[in-house]
């Protein structure tokens, strides 16, 4: 899984900033809010995070007039149990579980209605295409194709992350058009970082949650850090279901 790095590890912001001197000055600007507002605070939370379970409802924004967090939806709103998982596009541990885990999981428990799936992009600093990514799959979902984008970008990753080019936004172009999303519609957005502040804002609620590294997933109020199997989280669903409905006999049975 990919770890996010504290301050005094050696892949320090000034070391980050060295390998990406080539990079425009708006991506600078991008970066250092993102780390400020919301991957500052998930280095602390690291430090402090553990397997407990955390619970944490109300979304928090980045700051003054800025979005609030806001994920992406993947089945019924109503479905009894809500996964959320925070998850960077880069991350190859994300990626794995994308291409090998998630299929069973969309179609044996998201499909099957026993509960939904929010995702929460979380560019870790390392990772310095990450962001780029982020705002493609952002300019995708303004066309009702995020989870399309968001499959081609994880299938796509040795084509567009930071060791394979400096500039990810052919590659990730590339993905949306065989996404078939509008193309002109698409390069204003991304080259515009209109969604700027909700990705910033999801950094931030990965920060308040105590997210360490990526994937992370919460299933009912639990934390459950790393990529994990189908049947695990399979368990942690049922398990939240059968909790849920123990509560709801609970509350039915005092009504009475």
């Amino acid at each position: 899984m990919a770890q996010q790095k504290s301050s005094n590890s050696r892949n320090n912001p000034v070391r980050t900033a060295r390998n990406a001197s080539n990079r425009p000055l708006g991506f600078y600007l991008l970066l250092g809010a993102i780390t400020a507002v919301g991957i500052g605070g998930l280095a602390y939370a690291a430090l402090k995070s553990g397997d407990a379970a955390t619970v944490a409802d109300a979304p928090i924004p980045s700051g003054p007039g800025s979005a609030a967090a806001r994920g992406y939806m993947l089945g019924d709103s109503s479905a009894p149990v809500q996964i959320i998982q925070f998850a960077d596009f880069e991350c190859p541990s994300c990626a794995r579980f994308t291409t090998i885990t998630e299929p069973d999981v969309r179609s044996r428990i998201i499909d099957a209605g026993l509960a939904n799936l929010i995702y929460f992009d979380l560019p870790l600093p390392q990772h310095l295409n990450s962001m780029a990514a982020s705002n493609a799959a952002a300019c995708a979902d303004d066309q009702g194709k995020f989870w399309e984008m968001h499959d081609q970008i994880y299938a796509r990753q040795q084509e567009w992350s930071t060791e394979a080019t400096k500039n990810p936004r052919g590659p990730l172009r590339a993905a949306a058009q065989a996404v078939g999303l509008d193309m002109n519609a698409w390069d204003d957005c991304f080259q515009s970082w209109k969604h700027r502040g909700r990705i910033e804002a999801n950094a931030a609620e990965a920060g308040r949650r105590g997210v360490g590294s990526t994937p992370t997933f919460f299933i009912g109020g639990k934390m459950y850090p790393g990529a994990i199997t189908y049947d695990e989280m399979k368990a942690a669903v049922d398990g939240a279901r059968a909790a849920a409905g123990a509560a709801a006999a609970t509350g039915s049975g005092a009504g009475q």
